[in-house]
């Protein structure tokens, strides 16, 4: 019991720390980068992957920390 512990605050932390829902444009994930981590954007990039599209969200912390965070896109909107 005392290593499974571990792994599940592991897990919890990586959970939370994922977007929550896939976004629709560029201003949509910027808003949920800057939601989800309490911190100014810089700037926004759409980025094309093998596994799909994701939007890549610059963002500057309250501790002066800059962090990437990457915000998955709908793409059911593309489809129409």
């Amino acid at each position: 019991m005392k290593t499974l512990l571990p792994i599940t605050l592991a897990l919890a932390l990586l959970l939370a720390a994922a977007p929550a829902q896939a976004a629709k444009d560029k201003d949509d994930a910027a808003r949920q980068a800057a939601r989800q981590h309490d911190a100014k954007v810089l700037s926004v990039k759409e980025q094309n992957r093998n596994k799909g599209s994701d939007y890549k969200v610059k963002v500057l912390t309250k501790e002066g920390v800059v962090k990437t965070v990457r915000v998955p896109k709908d793409e059911k909107k593309d489809k129409n």
